[in-house]
């Protein structure tokens, strides 16, 4: 082809140089913008953090302190044990038994005993306990204010917290402060004139042998515990000192760590008692030792296992009707258990709200004396409540009754005695009794007699332990207590004639005149001891002892006495 026309030019590879210029402000433009941006970023951010840390500053102490206040704090406080509620049935029964009980016979009660059981019932509690444990109540500080509110948010925030706390019992919003531990309340009371008590719940192990009960308390509050011991006696009289004393320790942390390690486990609560002290009189029988075991183990309704301090086996053996529905496990022999025995709960010492007697308003489910005697009624399978006494029980058809009231006339054996209980005998039949006669007998077992006393109107007797027989007698029937020479009426309406009324049975107190007393004839109408009993009273409690209580019997003149026994007659017959 030919090149005549004109040719066209090739791309050029550079730039013209207005373009190239143009360019490089781009760019620079562009750096600029992306630092722009970047050091925006930077500087919002340092705004954030910035206005983050000088918020938080006002809030950060209050949150961390409610965080940690608003765990439960570790609480020291010991409750009470032993509630006296019904348990449920069907409680699974201890891995390993006790010791079965041993039948023994009673024997006679030494001179200085019998002076003992009139000094007590003569003067109860003479002299205060100076064993007891004192403990210092730690107080809370009050708390600071960690800052003040910067709006209502944090207002808010702030009641909140203070809500929290007061709920959780802590100390509220302090800054520096750290939580108290409320101090543990102690496990043994020995604030009660009468006896001393400890309640144990947790972790508790005897050491029969060595008279010991340990309480070592939980992990989580072993740091902070203190080793705490008491020594009391384990019946209802704290001063009595035939009954010795158990020791009860509240284990830290170093002893816990060397505590004896359970022998034996065991799933229901467990009451540590004595039996000795001065039972083998009936009287003493029941008022320290029946009754207060009634008060403290009743409403749980056999579900307790009673280990027992210095085991009398005959007390065991007579008495073991009670002891075995008050239990439904085998009584433990504490003195000879060699074994380390861990229960849940535990109770040393019994209850004893007086003598012979019992405070409703103290007593779970609020007993009386009258539930007591209708309770031991039931034990000895005697009649229901509702059964009037034999007298008119006997009746049919509304028919008046065919045989006498029924008299007992118990005769002490020793002191106060009839010493012409014949002629008495005689004196109630002519006015019109059925007689039962009864004079000591050891052979006699509670079974046999408590059916012959439930057969049986009127009870009769000088004042003394025969007369705890009333337990056995129906509602309305009548207590008769010879009252002996001396300024006796006192105890004879405070150990039996009180009683007898709180259980609904009638009570007639005959007492004698100064001629009707042995002691008349041995120093005399002019001796202070006829003349002036008051006297010889402010003299001390052993010169009424031995002249009033021990070396007193009774002549009853039948002719004085013969009114009383028609007013009774006729109370039978009302």
């Amino acid at each position: 082809m030919g090149t005549t026309g004109s040719q066209l030019p090739l791309p050029s590879t550079t730039a013209p140089a207005p373009v190239a210029a143009l360019g490089a402000k781009s760019a620079v433009r562009a750096v600029a913008q992306h630092h722009q941006t970047v050091v925006g970023f930077l500087v919002g951010f340092l705004l954030v953090l910035l206005l983050y840390t000088t918020v938080s500053s006002q809030f950060g102490s209050q949150i961390a302190i409610g965080v940690l206040q608003s765990t439960a704090p570790v609480r020291t406080d010991q409750n009470v044990i032993t509630p006296l509620t019904s348990p449920s049935s069907g409680a699974p029964s201890n891995l390993t038994q006790g010791d079965q009980v041993n039948k023994g016979e009673n024997s006679d009660t030494p001179n200085k005993m019998e002076e003992d059981h009139i000094q007590h019932d003569v003067h109860g509690i003479e002299t205060s306990n100076q064993t007891e444990a004192k403990f210092d109540d730690k107080k809370e500080r009050t708390p600071e204010q960690a800052g003040q509110p910067v709006n209502d948010a944090s207002d808010r925030m702030e009641e909140e917290l203070i809500q929290q706390e007061i709920d959780q019992g802590g100390i509220k919003n302090a800054t520096n402060d750290i939580e108290q531990v409320t101090p543990r309340k102690p496990i043994c009371d020995l604030s009660d004139p009468r006896y001393d008590i400890c309640e144990i719940s947790g972790d508790v192990r005897t050491l029969g042998a060595n008279r010991t009960v340990l309480y070592v308390p939980p992990a989580g509050e072993l740091a902070g515990a203190v080793s705490q011991e008491w020594r009391i006696r384990d019946q209802s009289r704290k001063y009595l000192e035939y009954v010795d004393k158990v020791t009860v320790r509240s284990l830290n942390a170093s002893e816990a760590a060397a505590a004896p390690e359970c022998t034996s486990r065991h799933v229901v609560p467990a009451l540590v008692f004595a039996m000795n002290g001065l039972t083998s009189n009936p009287w003493h029988d029941f008022s320290d030792v029946l009754i207060p075991l009634f008060i403290t183990t009743r409403a749980l309704e056999g579900d307790v296992q009673f280990l027992i301090s210095d085991l009398q086996p005959w007390f065991a053996d007579k008495y073991r009707l009670i002891l075995a529905n008050l239990s439904r496990y085998d009584v433990v022999d504490l003195n000879r258990d060699t074994g380390v025995r861990c229960y849940p709960r535990l109770t040393v010492g019994l209850r004893g709200h007086r003598d012979l007697g019992i405070d409703p308003a103290r007593a779970p489910r609020n007993y009386t004396m009258l539930d007591f005697r209708l309770y031991v009624r039931e034990i000895y399978s005697l009649p229901p409540a509702g059964v009037d006494i034999p007298y008119k029980a006997v009746a049919a058809d509304n028919e008046p009754p065919q045989r006498k009231p029924r008299m007992m006339v118990i005769n002490r054996g020793r002191t106060r005695k009839f010493v012409n209980f014949p002629e008495i005998v005689a004196a109630a039949e002519s006015a019109g009794f059925e007689v039962i006669p009864v004079e000591p007998r050891r052979d006699l077992s509670v079974e046999e007699f408590s059916r012959v006393v439930d057969s049986c109107d009127v009870l009769m007797g000088a004042h003394g332990a025969g007369l705890t027989n009333f337990f056995f007698l129906r509602t309305n029937a009548v207590m008769l207590q010879v009252v002996p020479w001396g300024h006796m009426e006192y105890p004879a309406m405070g150990y039996y004639g009180i009683p007898a009324k709180e259980m609904r049975l009638r009570d007639v107190e005959y007492s004698i005149a100064a001629e009707e007393s042995t002691l008349y004839d041995k120093y005399g109408k002019d001796s202070p001891v006829i003349s002036d009993p008051e006297a010889i009273h402010k003299q001390g409690w052993r010169a009424g002892m031995k002249y009033y209580w021990i070396e007193q019997d009774i002549r009853l003149n039948v002719t004085r006495f013969t009114p009383t026994l028609q007013q009774v007659l006729q109370m039978i017959r009302e």
